[in-house]
């Protein structure tokens, strides 16, 4: 596949596995110009977002790429991580050194803000974390919006949710955030739990990868292997199981398959033929209770009674994503992370 001019992205994320992943494939892909990192409590604690994010980028042998601290709690919520998902660092204890690097000496929102206006071609937003930074930023600096061409978020499900039985983590964890980015009067594509969950890499890719001698495709290979796909997942997505080839090394490997997570959403961003979507309304759930921070997508073909009783509400219109090639999105993002450690 050949690309134009790099696409200029900024990342939000709780750098946590599976945006590690993500980072990993925006460093390396020839058609991002990854303009900025910004951290946000989510995963692990925001000190500990900060640390991984640094240390993805190292391992990566990225350029020089600011990185900032951001919001350590939602706007009302109180935080809550999700330690037993990513481990106690976050990156699935996996040992990692501490970085050199060190990050910006300002705040997320002045990075965002900065980078969002300095940028020469309308910037591509994309946030793989709850969403407090990216709602500051919209109320503090609404004049940001003028040089944003698309937001496209991981969170949200049009059907089933994970941290609730409807409700979406990252969306889950600040919803009052994740209200006010749909209001953002920027396109939105939203990259939620519907194909989130079906990008998943073959155990025998896994493997390959996490005995690679380059580091960053090491990397990418040791958290995979920490985010084996959900059960009654298999590669293709499909259903069923994930199949582990035999142990004494006659054509298999011992590593389950891997789900890549929010790096789907960055392949989304440079190859968005392999996401189907739907433009739909979607509004987030903000009432105490069981549907709190559920995303409410209308899949209907014509209005309801409520609406003709009730009147129509402003719902914003966002391109959600409900299919997903799978096989396309695999390929892109091995070919990436190990063309990545070559030049």
């Amino acid at each position: 596949m050949t690309y134009g001019p790099p696409i200029p992205v900024i990342i939000d994320c709780d750098t946590g596995v599976d945006d590690a992943l993500a980072l990993l494939f925006a460093v390396r892909h020839p058609g991002i110009d990854l303009r900025a990192v910004t951290c946000v409590a989510g995963n692990t604690d925001v000190d500990g977002v900060v640390r991984n994010t640094l240390t993805v980028l190292e391992t990566a042998g990225a350029p020089a790429v600011p990185v900032a601290r951001g919001a350590e709690r939602p706007l009302i919520e109180a935080p809550r991580s999700a330690s037993h998902v990513h481990g106690h660092d976050g990156m699935g204890d996996l040992g990692l050194p501490a970085p050199r690097r060190t990050p910006a000496d300002v705040d997320a929102v002045t990075l965002l803000h900065r980078e969002i206006l300095a940028s020469p071609r309308p910037v591509t937003l994309v946030p793989t974390a709850p969403l407090t930074n990216i709602a500051l930023l919209l109320r503090t600096h609404p004049e940001v919006t003028r040089n944003i061409e698309r937001i496209v978020f991981m969170g949200g499900a049009a059907g089933a949710g994970n941290a609730t039985p409807v409700a979406e983590f990252n969306v889950w964890h600040d919803p009052e955030a994740a209200a006010i980015l749909l209001t953002a009067g920027v396109p939105i594509t939203m990259y939620g739990l519907d194909v989130f969950n079906r990008v998943v890499v073959p155990a025998a890719e896994v493997h390959r990868l996490r005995t690679s001698t380059e580091p960053g495709a090491r990397l990418a290979g040791d958290l995979l292997a920490h985010r084996p796909a959900a059960p009654g997942t298999t590669a293709g997505g499909t259903g069923g199981t994930a199949v582990h080839a035999p142990a004494d090394g006659t054509g298999g490997t011992d590593e389950a398959a891997g789900g890549l997570g929010d790096a789907g959403a960055l392949c989304a961003v440079v190859d968005p033929r392999g996401l189907t979507t739907y433009r739909l309304p979607v509004e987030v759930s903000l009432a105490p209770g069981p549907a709190r921070g559920q995303t409410v997508v209308d899949r209907r073909s014509r209005i309801g009674e409520a609406e003709l009783h009730e009147g129509t509400r402003e719902q914003a219109l966002v391109d959600v994503g409900l299919e997903v090639d799978v096989p396309r999105y695999v390929k892109l993002y091995l070919e990436t992370v190990e063309a990545g450690g070559t030049g």
